[in-house]
């Protein structure tokens, strides 16, 4: 067998497991030691095993992961999340879908904390969806606002999707998180128009909310401060230049904790909690990494991605059009395959190729991470989809996915306005780090 049908019988083999529900870290591991043992022996498998776990437990950039996974679980613990949530809610929770929008706006802060798009989704579900059922908004309206509300998590700036495609691809995290302000201020606007539009068309989707005065309105916004604060010296401190992002990440994580003890709210049994989760969610996000870095020569023995690319090349199309097809191939993966898998197993296919088309690598990230937005909410798998339906259980599951439908139009709006614009995802960091 040719090391050509070697790779392909590798790539068939991990849909498989994939298909049989195997951990993708396990499925990814198996095929790349396998695959490595196969094309180049067993001596060789191991020693690239041995090499890159060293080379991913030692690296500082990654540093950044557990800190903002542990800044998002003790904003949730300590109720900084609630408060986001109760300032939005204030402001224009008395409009005519006000709760829905609170709640998508909600999501958008609450990712400014943790980076995640399933903690949004299931922290902003937990807060929210409690309120819409009380004031009769139709489910579908709610579950699907809280889906596609948490997919914020994973392009509003610190992103779990940013740092781990800066890994993968070996660029910029402080160019990435700039490059995701805009384009995720633009979705939640989009997500908001949405809301809007929906109950214009069908008033009954979401009666109005009770009016807030004035003196209401600002104690709640003030009560948010805190989050604003934690948000404003992170993500600001990495704009002006004052600290790098593992540095920033320090910065919220210790700014929360510190919050959290000073107004009584976080005690020792919820900050074990916390980190333990952290753990955790480290944990499996380091084993999926290693498994990834284990595929990727395993993939470059097989001469995969050099085949793609001699492809894609032969068929002549312009950049644009190719571009456009490597998108569309993340759409379709995005219906079966989780979000952040779906990334590590696709980078070393695609990247070699845009890179060679002269398309920008932090606008191309920011198109895919925006795919992979689509992914968690897209029918099969719809990772948000299955998290709401776990906080929303009387709500069947096929309303929750008609409910998400408008925002995945919406996101799919957007995706197209960021490629026929790149600079709105250019503009801040070739403007604050300078274009490279």
């Amino acid at each position: 067998m040719s090391d050509f049908s070697t790779g392909v019988a590798g790539i068939l083999l991990l849909f498989v497991l994939l298909g049989l529900r195997v951990p993708v870290a396990f499925a990814m591991f198996a095929v790349g030691f396998g695959g490595i043992t196969l094309l180049r022996g067993f001596d060789a498998a191991k020693g690239l095993l041995a090499s890159e776990s060293f080379t991913l437990a030692s690296s500082a950039e990654l540093v950044v992961v557990p800190l903002f996974i542990l800044m998002g679980n003790v904003a949730t613990e300590t109720g900084m999340s609630r408060k986001l949530y109760d300032a939005a809610y204030a402001v224009i929770g008395s409009v005519r879908g006000g709760l829905a929008s609170a709640t998508v706006i909600g999501c958008g802060g609450f990712a400014a904390l943790s980076g995640s798009s399933v903690a949004s989704a299931l922290t902003m579900g937990k807060v929210s969806l409690g309120e819409m059922d009380r004031f009769n908004y139709d489910p579908r309206l709610s579950t699907g606002a809280v889906a596609a509300g948490g997919t914020l998590g994973i392009l509003i700036p610190p992103s779990t999707g940013f740092v781990i495609y800066a890994i993968l691809a070996q660029e910029s995290i402080g160019r990435l998180f700039l490059a995701g302000i805009l384009p995720g201020l633009l979705l939640l606007g989009m997500f908001v128009l949405t809301i809007s539009l929906l109950c214009w068309f069908n008033p009954a989707l979401a009666p109005l909310g009770p009016r807030t005065t004035l003196p209401e309105k600002l104690r709640a916004v003030g009560g948010a401060a805190p989050i604003g604060l934690v948000i404003v010296l992170t993500i600001g401190g990495i704009y002006g230049g004052l600290f790098s992002p593992v540095e920033a990440a320090a910065v919220g994580a210790g700014l929360v904790i510190l919050f959290g003890i000073f107004t009584g709210t976080l005690r020792l049994p919820t900050l074990w909690s916390a980190a333990k989760d952290s753990v955790v969610t480290t944990a499996t996000v380091m084993l999926i990494l290693i498994s990834a870095h284990l595929m990727n020569p395993f993939l470059a023995l097989s001469h995969i991605p050099q085949a793609l690319g001699e492809f894609l090349a032969a068929l002549d199309l312009p950049a644009m059009a190719i571009l456009g097809l490597i998108l569309l191939c993340y759409l379709v993966l995005g219906c079966f395959l989780e979000g952040f898998a779906m990334l590590v197993l696709s980078m070393p296919i695609f990247y070699p190729v845009i890179l060679s088309l002269g398309i920008d690598p932090i606008w191309f990230g920011v198109l895919v991470v925006l795919t992979l937005e689509m992914g968690l909410i897209s029918p099969p798998v719809g990772v948000n989809v299955f998290i709401v339906k776990s906080v929303a259980p009387k709500v069947p599951l096929g309303q929750i996915f008609r409910g998400v439908i408008p925002f995945w139009f919406a996101m799919l709006v957007t995706l197209g306005i960021l490629i026929a614009f790149p600079s709105i995802s250019l503009l801040l960091p070739n403007t604050m780090i300078g274009a490279q």
